[in-house]
């Protein structure tokens, strides 16, 4: 039975999908349990990716621009399609709804810059880490945020991108707790560090990865974040059940009149920890590690598609973190931090109205899924080339 569906946002390496495959084969996971959805562009061969799907032998599909229009069309959804940005890495949020559109219990989202380490059953341990039960450590801070290199930190010296730099120079403690309603397994990632610009300039770095490097050795336990404590949730390396997507949104970036970018799964998992924390439920991190490519780019062209938002970011967990405390479901939640930010003042933040349009447009979210969730497909026909 095909109960996990593997988003996979790709414009520069499709390939990285038979790792994958290969690793979930090595270690005997049953491959007919994966949907592979490639969220990808029209200037990328979309019969190239379906031919490697078909030649790997799993199910899937690819989604260019063109054919997630046909997807909402279909389903008499138009009017949703802005709420998936072209050439965006928030283009994943296509791939949450094609799963809540279809019969799956959970979601992995991978980045196609990645591997998986061999070591590892990346799928089955993913899947392990939904349905823990046990004791793990439970990870704090004076400052409320989690830094989830924290343990090597001593001496890298690293914070990854989206941790708020007035959260910085934290006191860490750490304590054994009970864990159990795991519904977020968090991958951490060896060799290039997930940085922002700014510290990846501070690392001496000017081709957008950075010269400190991270090993298995800096991951040696796994953990979960405290209570009213947040954490930057990366989804290069992501799992996650079925019941979290109303609260997951990847928000859209980069085309927007503020320029605000590359915060759409810090800030979706900013929300997704504020409901967790409401209901009741954890989010997980350490294994499975993958490895981390990022290609080479400008230092500064990170920079610039970042700068515009990094004021929002030192704030955004403030404004919604102490919002729908009475909620019962995910939804809830994050209607209430949406109505928050859509209706608030920003006006003593750069860019702040920015804020405004992500609230409205998380209202918009849950409009979607709730459309989604009543529409029947219509195909339409399709002309030969």
């Amino acid at each position: 039975m095909t109960d996990t569906c593997v988003i996979v946002p790709t414009v520069r390496e499709p390939e990285c999908v038979r790792a994958y495959v290969e690793n979930a084969r090595a270690h005997g996971f049953d491959t007919d349990r994966l949907e592979f959805v490639l969220v990808t562009e029209t200037f990328c061969d979309v019969r190239e990716m379906e031919a490697m799907l078909e030649d790997l032998d799993v199910d899937g599909e690819v989604f260019d621009g063109p054919r997630r229009e046909e997807w909402f069309a279909e389903r008499g959804l138009s009017e949703y399609e802005h709420l998936i940005p072209e050439a965006s890495h928030a283009e994943t949020s296509f791939g949450l709804l094609y799963l809540w559109a279809g019969d799956y219990e959970y979601g992995v989202l991978i980045d196609d810059d990645t591997l998986p380490h061999e070591e590892y059953d990346f799928f089955g341990r993913h899947l392990a880490n939904l349905n823990y039960e046990g004791e793990l450590e439970a990870v704090s801070s004076d400052e409320r945020w989690v830094n989830v290199l924290y343990q090597n930190a001593d001496e890298h010296g690293l914070y990854p991108r989206g941790y708020p730099y007035g959260a910085m120079d934290e006191t860490v403690e750490t304590e054994p707790v009970a864990v159990d309603d795991v519904v977020a397994s968090q991958g951490l990632w060896t060799n290039v560090p997930d940085l922002d610009a700014v510290r990846i300039l501070m690392d001496g770095d000017l081709q957008g990865q950075a010269q400190t490097r991270t090993s298995a050795a800096d991951f040696e336990n796994d953990f979960v974040a405290a209570r009213g404590n947040y954490l930057t949730v990366c989804s290069m390396n992501l799992a996650f059940r079925r019941e979290v997507i109303p609260a997951f949104y990847q928000l859209p970036m980069d085309d927007n009149e503020w320029a605000v970018g590359r915060f759409d799964d810090i800030w979706s998992g900013v929300f997704l920890k504020r409901a967790c924390d409401v209901l009741g439920k954890r989010i997980y991190n350490g294994a499975p590690l993958c490895e981390h490519n990022k290609a080479a780019r400008s230092t500064f062209s990170d920079l610039n598609n970042e700068v515009a938002g990094l004021e929002l970011n030192e704030h955004l967990w403030e404004v919604i973190d102490d919002v729908g405390g009475d909620a019962d479901d995910y939804a809830g939640v994050f209607e209430a931090m949406a109505e928050t930010l859509a209706a608030g003042d920003f006006s003593a933040y750069e860019n702040g109205a920015f804020l405004n349009l992500v609230g409205e447009t998380m209202l918009e979210w849950l409009d979607c899924l709730d459309a989604l969730g009543t529409a029947e497909a219509t195909p339409t026909e399709v002309t030969a080339d």
